[in-house]
């Protein structure tokens, strides 16, 4: 059982590789000069800079990370589970492909919330299994439940916990267990103080992508400085989602293919938390889209596309855009990335230079969403940091009672 605390440590910057003039967010658009106080606001605008100290810190705890993972993945039959409640649950979504790829192990992303319903439906008792678990407060009962399950489920089970809080009961679940268990805590300022989690989301998801090949972290440097050049890039143009939240949309369609699906799923989520449900919001893949939820578009709705860098899959993408781009109701459209040689009325290209080949290129497309939903939640008179009304939603989840099986 072993547990390594990841606290923020001095770095002295200025001898780093990896340049940080993308670090410094103070300008803000006029639509949220306003609103610096607001947590959603900071913690939106500092995922370039805690991506590259989440780095830093895997870096430096390269071997140790090394020292458990690899005896693990290198067993025979290995079966990876990345499981996860709400937006922890779609981290496993958007990493599973690149997990597995980078592993060459299967893995499979299955949230707590089914694992704790049906655990013999996904535990299988004789399979070795890695569960790794991502949680930003680790205190959701559906979270401990999981791995307490996984223990009693499986024969042969080992812990990866990648977690933001260090005082969560997840972050110390090595003290129940008597499996492997190691648990990664990222920098607290990840842990978001806001409901709609924003940089807890992407530091988890960029330490899963970098875990899972940890021995080849130094090589990813150039791919973490291009994300965040992306991603300063998409915050220093926020009037842009301004001018989009002004509009009278009603629904909004996020698409994504391959990893760029679970990013369209967390997208969907967080633009319907932060606007307390009055916009309604729904995601799938292109090519899903045809098969029956398309019957969703009405003229008050807005398709966000998340094209893929892959020529493949682009040309598919494609296909759908220009055929919507043919209904008489001119359906407005945001385009995020893939190739500039499609056109279409009424829609707004985001300004995001993809890189192919760039394993880390999902994470900021993530801001998307992001910025879509802090600028029609301030359009709608909410409070970002707290959008529910009612109270109906909470940061960690309430009321939620755990029955032994």
């Amino acid at each position: 059982m072993i547990i390594f605390i990841f606290e923020l440590f001095s770095f002295n910057l200025r001898k780093m590789t990896i340049s940080l003039h993308y670090i410094n967010m103070k300008k803000m658009n006029n639509n949220t000069e306003s609103c610096q106080d607001l947590y959603t606001v900071q913690e939106i605008n500092a995922q370039p800079r805690l991506w590259l100290e989440t780095f830093l810190l895997l870096k430096k705890n390269k071997e140790d990370i090394s020292n458990y993972l690899q005896p693990i993945l290198d067993i025979n039959n290995l079966r990876i589970i990345v499981t996860g409640a709400g937006s922890s649950a779609f981290i496993g979504e958007a990493a599973q492909s690149i997990i597995q790829k980078q592993t060459n192990q299967l893995t499979q992303p299955i949230a707590t919330t089914d694992l704790v319903t049906h655990p013999d439906f996904f535990f299988i008792k004789d399979t070795p299994t890695l569960l790794i678990s991502f949680a930003r407060s680790g205190n959701s009962p559906e979270s401990l439940e999981a791995v307490s399950l996984a223990d009693k489920y499986c024969n042969n089970v080992h812990h990866l916990i990648i977690t933001c809080n260090k005082n969560g009961e997840l972050a110390n679940y090595n003290k129940e267990t008597k499996s492997p268990s190691y648990s990664i805590i990222l920098p607290e300022e990840t842990n978001d103080k806001s409901l709609a989690m924003t940089s807890s989301f992407t530091c988890m998801l960029l330490t899963a992508i970098l875990v899972s090949d940890i021995k080849n972290i130094d090589k990813k440097e150039q791919a973490l400085e291009t994300i965040c050049k992306q991603a300063t890039t998409i915050i220093k143009n926020q009037e842009i989602f301004s001018k989009i939240a002004e509009r009278a949309f009603e629904r909004v369609v996020f698409l994504g293919s391959g990893e760029k699906l679970g990013i369209a799923r967390e997208s969907h989520l967080k633009l319907q938390e932060l606007t307390d449900g009055k916009v309604i919001c729904k995601f799938d893949s292109f090519l899903g889209f045809r098969h029956g939820p398309r019957a969703v578009v009405n003229a008050n709705t807005l398709l966000v596309y998340l094209f893929s860098e892959d020529e493949h899959a682009f040309k598919y993408e494609k296909d759908l855009v220009e055929d919507i781009a043919k209904d008489p109701r001119n359906i407005q459209s945001i385009l995020v990335g893939g190739f500039n040689d499609i056109t279409i009325e009424n829609s707004t290209r985001i300004p995001f230079q993809a890189v192919n080949n760039n394993i880390l290129q999902l994470i900021p497309v993530t801001l998307i969403g992001q910025l879509l939903g802090l600028h029609k939640s301030l359009n709608l008179g909410l409070n970002p940091d707290n959008p529910s009304v009612s109270g109906a939603i909470n940061r960690v989840v309430q009321g939620v009672n755990i029955y032994k099986k």
